[in-house]
């Protein structure tokens, strides 16, 4: 069976606070746990209004200590913005505080605009392989430098990637691979193909373990799931207009004024969401499925109320519960 898990962001909605974001992606982790989904990750993003998960340890710790059995994570830590040996240290902490139940994705970009990369001091992401094996080798003890905690408490680590280039590299290090394709849907196949064709056993994987991301919204009908999903396509329209914001509601998506341009690239962009009632959604992460041979899905669901992210997440594990053998 092939497992679900969720990403989530710390969404600001308009009107709301940072902290009622968090609050609410407390509230996320909770539901996911008691939908029996596999993990949830948060994400590394920087100045960007409608996203509160800027420091995903500081987040990590938070959601672990209101869970028991959910795996928690970060999907990524943008390892250009970060010394290894700290990134070491800190997820060393977490899998010293929660066995057993952390998770570390990295990824290279980073994470945000030139401009506050700028401010984050970021490194070279050409340096990204060096910097990948050097942490790798603080928890193994490959190193001559102690990571206190760090070595031997090793979280499950994955390597994240919108390309083939991190394929390949997670391929050739023998590392799970987690893939983007729900903001970058057309590598997708080629990924896939370069990261199995790379792969290497090591001490961390015997065979290829492949999870895809892809943004999800299911709701009793999908007439409202459509409806629902208006924010997250305006949000994407601003962002990619360099005006980014807070979630904006259902009713103000519903009322904005979209050029031609606005509407061809919100389709591009959104062609690989599955929006739509439990039996839509299901039969297309099944056809997902079939098509990638993923073990796992990690969905991200982007909605203004609370309760109706918790209803998707409810609704989509009832539904691939009951269709899988």
């Amino acid at each position: 069976m092939t497992s679900l898990s969720l990403l989530d962001l710390a969404t600001v909605v308009t009107g709301g606070t940072t902290s009622q974001a968090l609050a609410e992606t407390t509230e996320m982790a909770k539901a996911a746990e008691e939908a029996g989904m596999n993990r949830l990750w948060v994400a590394e993003h920087h100045g960007m209004p409608g996203v509160a998960s800027s420091a995903p340890p500081v987040l990590v710790a938070h959601l672990a200590a209101h869970t028991s059995t959910l795996r928690i994570g970060a999907g990524g830590v943008m390892l250009p913005n970060h010394a290894p040996l700290i990134v070491a240290e800190q997820f060393g902490t977490l899998e010293a505080l929660h066995p057993g139940r952390i998770d570390l994705g990295i990824g290279r970009a980073p994470g945000t605009d030139l401009r506050t990369a700028r401010a984050l001091g970021r490194g070279d992401a050409g340096h990204f392989p060096e910097q990948l094996i050097e942490l790798l080798g603080y928890f193994t003890g490959d190193s001559e430098l102690l990571a206190m905690p760090g070595r031997g408490l090793i979280p499950e680590i994955w390597l994240l990637g919108s390309s083939t280039y991190s394929a390949q590299l997670a391929g050739m290090l023998g590392l799970p691979f987690s893939f983007a394709y729900h903001f970058s849907p057309e590598p997708l196949d080629s990924a896939l193909k370069a990261y199995r064709s790379n792969f290497r056993p090591s001490s961390v994987l015997e065979g290829p373990r492949v999870m895809i991301g892809v943004s999800v919204l299911c709701a009793p009908s999908t007439e409202e799931a459509i409806w629902l999903a208006g924010p997250s396509r305006l949000a994407m329209a601003l962002q990619r207009q360099g005006r980014p914001s807070t979630l904006p509601s259902p009713e103000e998506a519903a009322g904005y004024a979209y050029s031609d341009a606005q509407l061809a690239e919100i389709e591009r962009s959104a062609s690989s969401h599955v929006v739509g009632d439990p039996e839509l959604v299901t039969a297309g992460l099944e056809a997902l499925v079939a098509r990638t041979g993923a073990e796992e899905l990690m969905i991200s669901t982007r909605v203004f109320s609370l309760e109706d992210r918790i209803r998707s997440v409810r609704l989509l594990a009832e539904s691939w519960r009951a269709s899988q053998p």
